[in-house]
Protein backbone atom coordinates (compact mmCIF):
# COMPACT_ATOMS: atom_id res chain seq x y z
CA UNK A 1 0.00 0.00 0.00
CA UNK A 2 2.61 2.18 0.61
CA UNK A 3 4.85 1.87 -2.26
CA UNK A 4 1.74 2.02 -4.58
CA UNK A 5 0.73 5.30 -2.67
CA UNK A 6 4.19 6.21 -3.20
CA UNK A 7 4.29 5.71 -6.78
CA UNK A 8 0.86 7.34 -7.50
CA UNK A 9 2.40 11.09 -5.58
CA UNK A 10 5.37 11.06 -7.91
CA UNK A 11 3.03 10.04 -10.90
CA UNK A 12 0.67 13.43 -10.04
CA UNK A 13 4.08 15.29 -9.22
CA UNK A 14 5.26 14.56 -13.24
CA UNK A 15 1.71 15.30 -14.51
CA UNK A 16 1.60 18.59 -12.25
CA UNK A 17 4.94 19.61 -13.71
CA UNK A 18 4.82 19.10 -17.21
CA UNK A 19 1.06 20.71 -16.66
CA UNK A 20 2.72 23.76 -15.68
CA UNK A 21 5.72 23.78 -18.24
CA UNK A 22 3.02 23.73 -20.89
CA UNK A 23 1.31 26.29 -19.48
CA UNK A 24 4.00 28.63 -19.11
CA UNK A 25 4.95 27.94 -23.10
CA UNK A 26 1.93 29.14 -24.58
CA UNK A 27 1.90 32.43 -21.94
CA UNK A 28 4.88 33.18 -23.86
CA UNK A 29 3.78 32.08 -27.06
CA UNK A 30 0.80 33.77 -26.94
CA UNK A 31 2.63 36.87 -25.76
CA UNK A 32 4.75 36.76 -28.79
CA UNK A 33 1.95 36.57 -30.84
CA UNK A 34 0.23 39.46 -29.55
CA UNK A 35 3.42 41.36 -30.45
CA UNK A 36 3.82 40.24 -33.53
CA UNK A 37 0.18 40.71 -34.85
CA UNK A 38 -0.04 44.14 -36.21
CA UNK A 39 -2.66 44.74 -38.48
CA UNK A 40 -3.95 40.87 -40.34
CA UNK A 41 -6.60 38.46 -39.87
CA UNK A 42 -6.08 35.52 -38.13
CA UNK A 43 -8.23 32.40 -39.74
CA UNK A 44 -7.03 28.52 -40.04
CA UNK A 45 -9.48 28.55 -42.49
CA UNK A 46 -8.74 31.24 -44.78
CA UNK A 47 -5.29 32.29 -46.28
CA UNK A 48 -3.04 34.76 -44.68
CA UNK A 49 -4.35 38.64 -45.56
CA UNK A 50 -2.60 41.43 -44.20
CA UNK A 51 -4.28 44.36 -43.95
CA UNK A 52 -3.57 48.17 -43.43
CA UNK A 53 -3.89 49.32 -39.74
CA UNK A 54 -5.56 52.64 -39.19
CA UNK A 55 -3.08 55.51 -39.23
CA UNK A 56 -4.27 56.58 -35.67
CA UNK A 57 -3.57 60.57 -36.15
CA UNK A 58 -3.94 62.89 -38.65
CA UNK A 59 -1.20 63.48 -41.80
CA UNK A 60 -0.69 66.78 -40.38
CA UNK A 61 -0.61 65.58 -36.52
CA UNK A 62 3.50 64.69 -36.57
CA UNK A 63 4.53 67.98 -37.22
CA UNK A 64 6.92 69.92 -37.68
CA UNK A 65 8.77 66.65 -37.07
CA UNK A 66 7.32 64.69 -39.75
CA UNK A 67 5.38 66.55 -42.17
CA UNK A 68 1.77 66.46 -43.45
CA UNK A 69 2.99 65.19 -47.33
CA UNK A 70 5.60 62.81 -46.48
CA UNK A 71 2.75 61.10 -44.02
CA UNK A 72 0.07 60.92 -46.43
CA UNK A 73 2.03 59.63 -49.05
CA UNK A 74 3.68 57.12 -47.18
CA UNK A 75 0.89 55.72 -45.90
CA UNK A 76 -1.59 55.91 -48.73
CA UNK A 77 1.17 55.38 -51.94
CA UNK A 78 4.34 53.52 -49.85
CA UNK A 79 2.21 51.00 -47.26
CA UNK A 80 -0.44 50.32 -49.34
CA UNK A 81 1.50 49.23 -52.22
CA UNK A 82 3.04 47.05 -49.70
CA UNK A 83 -0.33 45.48 -48.48
CA UNK A 84 -1.85 45.08 -52.33
CA UNK A 85 1.97 43.41 -53.52
CA UNK A 86 2.19 40.86 -50.56
CA UNK A 87 -1.52 39.57 -50.77
CA UNK A 88 -1.41 39.32 -54.51
CA UNK A 89 1.52 37.12 -53.65
CA UNK A 90 0.42 34.93 -51.04
CA UNK A 91 -2.26 34.31 -53.62
CA UNK A 92 -0.80 33.88 -56.61
CA UNK A 93 1.93 31.60 -55.08
CA UNK A 94 -0.35 29.75 -52.90
CA UNK A 95 1.67 29.89 -49.64
CA UNK A 96 -0.44 28.14 -46.81
CA UNK A 97 0.73 30.34 -44.28
CA UNK A 98 -2.10 31.73 -41.51
CA UNK A 99 -0.25 34.08 -39.19
CA UNK A 100 2.29 36.43 -39.86
CA UNK A 101 4.51 34.92 -37.54
CA UNK A 102 4.79 31.20 -39.83
CA UNK A 103 5.33 33.92 -42.39
CA UNK A 104 7.86 35.35 -41.61
CA UNK A 105 9.26 32.16 -39.99
CA UNK A 106 9.74 30.95 -43.28
CA UNK A 107 11.09 34.08 -45.07
CA UNK A 108 14.38 32.70 -46.43
CA UNK A 109 12.01 30.48 -48.31
CA UNK A 110 10.03 33.20 -50.15
CA UNK A 111 10.00 34.59 -53.23
CA UNK A 112 11.27 38.04 -53.47
CA UNK A 113 7.94 39.85 -54.20
CA UNK A 114 6.56 38.02 -50.76
CA UNK A 115 9.26 38.42 -48.89
CA UNK A 116 9.54 42.13 -49.84
CA UNK A 117 6.41 43.31 -49.50
CA UNK A 118 5.58 41.01 -46.82
CA UNK A 119 8.11 42.45 -44.69
CA UNK A 120 6.77 46.15 -45.87
CA UNK A 121 3.61 45.73 -44.89
CA UNK A 122 4.24 44.17 -41.42
CA UNK A 123 7.10 46.95 -41.34
CA UNK A 124 5.48 50.15 -41.79
CA UNK A 125 2.35 49.00 -39.68
CA UNK A 126 4.28 48.55 -36.94
CA UNK A 127 6.03 51.77 -37.31
CA UNK A 128 2.61 53.87 -37.82
CA UNK A 129 1.91 52.66 -34.29
CA UNK A 130 5.06 53.34 -32.43
CA UNK A 131 4.11 57.48 -33.44
CA UNK A 132 2.13 59.52 -31.49
CA UNK A 133 1.88 63.57 -31.69
CA UNK A 134 1.57 63.46 -28.02
CA UNK A 135 4.88 61.63 -26.74
CA UNK A 136 5.24 61.33 -23.41
CA UNK A 137 8.75 60.29 -23.24
CA UNK A 138 9.37 56.58 -21.37
CA UNK A 139 8.32 55.60 -18.43
CA UNK A 140 10.38 53.83 -15.24
CA UNK A 141 9.52 50.68 -16.84
CA UNK A 142 11.28 50.74 -20.33
CA UNK A 143 13.57 53.19 -18.93
CA UNK A 144 14.65 50.47 -16.33
CA UNK A 145 14.98 48.10 -19.34
CA UNK A 146 17.07 50.44 -21.42
CA UNK A 147 19.46 51.62 -18.76
CA UNK A 148 19.92 47.94 -17.81
CA UNK A 149 20.72 47.30 -21.52
CA UNK A 150 22.95 50.39 -22.66
CA UNK A 151 23.82 51.72 -19.32
CA UNK A 152 21.71 55.05 -19.40
CA UNK A 153 18.66 56.43 -22.20
CA UNK A 154 20.94 59.04 -23.31
CA UNK A 155 23.40 56.21 -24.58
CA UNK A 156 20.65 54.19 -25.77
CA UNK A 157 19.29 57.06 -27.81
CA UNK A 158 22.75 57.70 -29.32
CA UNK A 159 23.31 53.85 -29.87
CA UNK A 160 20.09 53.62 -32.02
CA UNK A 161 20.84 57.55 -33.69
CA UNK A 162 23.90 55.61 -34.91
CA UNK A 163 22.65 52.58 -36.47
CA UNK A 164 19.85 54.69 -38.12
CA UNK A 165 22.53 57.12 -39.69
CA UNK A 166 24.86 54.41 -40.74
CA UNK A 167 22.21 52.17 -42.65
CA UNK A 168 23.85 52.11 -45.70
CA UNK A 169 21.16 52.84 -48.34
CA UNK A 170 17.10 51.93 -47.21
CA UNK A 171 16.54 50.10 -44.10
CA UNK A 172 15.50 50.57 -40.77
CA UNK A 173 16.85 50.90 -37.33
CA UNK A 174 15.39 48.43 -34.46
CA UNK A 175 15.45 47.53 -30.86
CA UNK A 176 14.46 44.57 -30.17
CA UNK A 177 14.14 41.64 -27.00
CA UNK A 178 16.68 38.83 -27.43
CA UNK A 179 15.48 36.53 -24.82
CA UNK A 180 15.26 39.11 -22.06
CA UNK A 181 18.13 41.36 -23.33
CA UNK A 182 17.41 44.58 -25.52
CA UNK A 183 19.36 45.36 -28.64
CA UNK A 184 19.72 47.57 -31.33
CA UNK A 185 19.79 46.33 -34.92
CA UNK A 186 18.83 47.59 -38.48
CA UNK A 187 18.25 45.50 -41.22
CA UNK A 188 18.10 46.55 -45.25
CA UNK A 189 15.12 46.98 -47.33
CA UNK A 190 12.32 46.03 -45.61
CA UNK A 191 13.82 42.59 -43.49
CA UNK A 192 13.31 42.53 -39.76
CA UNK A 193 13.85 41.07 -37.02
CA UNK A 194 11.07 38.55 -37.21
CA UNK A 195 12.96 36.41 -40.19
CA UNK A 196 13.76 33.14 -39.66
CA UNK A 197 17.49 34.22 -41.05
CA UNK A 198 17.15 38.01 -39.58
CA UNK A 199 21.06 38.65 -38.40
CA UNK A 200 19.40 39.43 -35.01
CA UNK A 201 16.50 37.79 -34.06
CA UNK A 202 14.03 38.91 -31.63
CA UNK A 203 10.78 41.02 -30.58
CA UNK A 204 10.77 44.71 -31.75
CA UNK A 205 9.96 46.72 -29.71
CA UNK A 206 10.78 50.27 -31.43
CA UNK A 207 11.55 50.48 -35.39
CA UNK A 208 12.33 53.32 -37.58
CA UNK A 209 11.78 53.80 -41.00
CA UNK A 210 15.38 55.59 -42.56
CA UNK A 211 14.23 54.79 -46.42
CA UNK A 212 14.48 58.00 -48.12
CA UNK A 213 10.57 58.29 -49.15
CA UNK A 214 10.36 58.51 -45.13
CA UNK A 215 11.93 61.62 -44.71
CA UNK A 216 13.57 63.29 -48.07
CA UNK A 217 10.85 65.75 -48.42
CA UNK A 218 10.72 68.03 -45.62
CA UNK A 219 14.82 66.75 -44.47
CA UNK A 220 15.83 66.14 -48.13
CA UNK A 221 19.94 64.17 -47.25
CA UNK A 222 19.88 65.77 -43.38
CA UNK A 223 18.76 62.43 -42.47
CA UNK A 224 20.07 63.20 -38.93
CA UNK A 225 18.02 65.81 -39.15
CA UNK A 226 14.75 63.68 -39.74
CA UNK A 227 15.85 61.12 -36.85
CA UNK A 228 16.31 64.22 -34.13
CA UNK A 229 12.90 65.16 -35.37
CA UNK A 230 11.23 61.50 -35.17
CA UNK A 231 12.56 60.96 -31.26
CA UNK A 232 9.97 63.91 -30.61
CA UNK A 233 7.24 61.76 -31.87
CA UNK A 234 8.27 58.04 -30.42
CA UNK A 235 5.24 56.14 -28.56
CA UNK A 236 6.77 55.18 -25.35
CA UNK A 237 3.11 53.89 -24.37
CA UNK A 238 3.21 51.13 -27.08
CA UNK A 239 6.89 50.16 -26.87
CA UNK A 240 6.19 49.82 -23.15
CA UNK A 241 3.30 47.36 -23.70
CA UNK A 242 5.23 45.30 -26.37
CA UNK A 243 7.76 44.98 -23.51
CA UNK A 244 4.99 42.98 -21.65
Amino acid sequence: MKTNSRRKFIENTLKATVAVAIGSNVILNNATAAIIKTGQHDSADEPLKFTQVPLGFSYAALEPHIDALTNEIHYTKHHAAYIKNVNEAIIAEKLPYTSEKEFFDHASQLSPKARNNGGGAWNHNFFWQSLTPKSTGPDDKIKDAITASFGSFDQFKELFTQAALTRFGSGWAWLVNVNGKLTITSTANQDNPLFDNAQVKGIPLLALDVWEHAYYLKYQNKRNEYIAGWWNVVNWNAVNKRLG
